[in-house]
């Protein structure tokens, strides 16, 4: 290979904050990646002139525009951070292309990803990063599926109302949906449910989220102790995340069960986590690790693909270079 450490290009879709973010971590810690390009619809956008400033190649004209910059063709992957309606031409005409995309919005067309959980589902042409909440939570119910059957599982994602901006308010029917359908297939729960709750505190808080899990009766050391090897797994790549507290058990007697929608009775062990989400500070404030967090676990995502890609030497942008 003629490049000692070859770098793929990405283009990010989507130049708001989680945009902008995504694209300082790309900048300044993409192992295998580099910025291609930035791409919106408005003109006047900051981070579209953020980019510029930074020399990157930008375009106001959306997916048409990105597919008319030259360095178009040298692309491997594409951030999706606009919208689920609109994700759904860009995967469309992206993939038709041999381009792989990250979504990072609710649309779900590709596998849900959890970089912690299921990295090796990077081979597929598109991947769901969940929603915040659920980067953030989902970890906690796998690592109970690991030890005991869960019957049901809910979250709790409490976020400043000030790091929400229009898509992530725009989109929070499709938010519970998503996580609610990425704790049962990826969290192993039979039933889930999710609720979000945009807190307006001044100055605001950091992300904190709350995970319920009734599940078999277990060891609850044996549960403690994958919790908190999911918890390391989870900061490898989000430093900022941790437990807010020790995990809590309840026990649920048989002559005394609890009535789950959907699914009767059952009994067993109700486990409660209480978690925090710091953001890194890259681009956005510390206190909004819900973005951070998606932002990183689709950074994760995103390296892993290019190196395989690099590896099998499918890479679009090294045969162009070469």
């Amino acid at each position: 290979m003629r490049h000692h450490h070859p770098k793929l290009k990405v283009a990010i879709i989507g130049p708001g904050n989680i945009g902008t973010d995504l694209m300082v971590k790309v900048l300044r810690h993409g192992r295998h990646l580099e910025m291609g390009a930035m791409v919106g619809v408005d003109p006047q956008s900051e981070g579209l002139a953020r980019a510029e400033r930074l020399g990157i190649a930008t375009t106001a004209g959306g997916l048409d525009g990105l597919l008319a910059l030259p360095v178009f063709d040298e692309i491997d992957t594409v951030f999706d951070a606009t919208s689920a309606g609109a994700h759904r031409r860009h995967h469309e005409v992206l993939s038709a292309r041999g381009v792989q995309l990250i979504d990072l919005t609710p649309a779900a067309i590709g596998p849900y990803v959890i970089p912690a959980i299921n990295l090796a589902a990077v081979d597929a042409g598109n991947l769901n990063m969940v929603t915040c909440g659920g980067q953030a939570t989902i970890p906690m119910v796998a690592a109970v599926s690991q030890v005991a059957k869960v019957h049901y599982a809910e979250i709790v994602a409490s976020i400043a109302s000030r790091s929400a901006g229009p898509g992530t308010r725009a989109n929070i029917d499709e938010f519970t949906e998503t996580t609610r359908a990425a704790i049962e297939t990826l969290g192993g729960a039979e039933r889930g449910k999710a609720i979000i709750v945009l807190n307006p505190a001044e100055p605001p808080l950091i992300m904190r989220d709350t995970v319920f899990a009734l599940s078999e009766s277990a060891s609850e050391e044996a549960v403690e102790a994958s919790i908190a090897q999911m918890v390391a797994r989870v900061q490898a790549y989000v430093p900022g995340y941790r437990l807010k507290q020790r995990v809590q058990f309840d026990r649920v007697p048989p002559e005394q069960p609890l009535n789950v929608p959907g699914l009767g009775l059952r009994h067993g062990l109700k486990t409660s986590v209480f978690l925090e989400v710091e953001g890194a500070a890259h681009y956005l404030p510390s206190y909004a690790g819900n973005l951070d967090i998606m932002t990183s676990a689709a950074l994760a995502c995103a390296e892993a693909m290019a190196e395989k890609r690099i590896a099998r030497g499918i890479a679009r942008g090294l045969k162009e270079r070469t």
